[in-house]
């Protein structure tokens, strides 16, 4: 954007179509979680017991509904026999491919996938670029 310097990302800007909202960083969490979860087709009340929490604080955890601390994570990471540091980066990878929409820019009025000569650029699905 670095060419465009009269452009600016506004978030959840008008105009936009929005297929579904971002999600948030617990949703994606806990999405993960589950994943793993069923992948090693384990149980919500054996996994729970591995991590030292109960089946029911790790079933509002994969639905995204509790906020756990670094240490459930990386005692959760450990019951699903993968580190912190993958788990992690599992998750922001989710984040990053649902966070990638074609860009768009205003160019004299126009929406355009790209301005000409330059490579597209990756934008949040609740972000719009403005003229300023």
């Amino acid at each position: 954007m670095g060419e465009h310097s009269g452009l600016r990302v506004i978030p959840g800007g008008r105009g936009e179509q929005r297929s579904r909202p971002e999600p948030l960083w617990r949703e994606a969490l806990g999405e993960r979680l589950r994943a793993l979860r069923l992948e090693q087709r384990s149980t919500l009340v054996d996994t729970a017991g591995r991590a030292g929490i109960s089946p029911q604080y790790l079933s509002e955890v994969e639905r995204g509904r509790k906020e756990p601390s670094s240490e459930m994570i990386a005692a959760l990471a450990g019951a699903l026999g993968t580190s912190l540091g993958d788990l992690v980066a599992q998750v922001a990878e989710s984040m990053r491919r649902h966070a990638l929409v074609p860009a768009r820019a205003v160019v004299g009025g126009h929406r355009q996938i790209a301005p000409s000569g330059s490579a597209p650029i990756a934008l949040a699905p609740n972000a719009v670029l403005l003229a300023a």
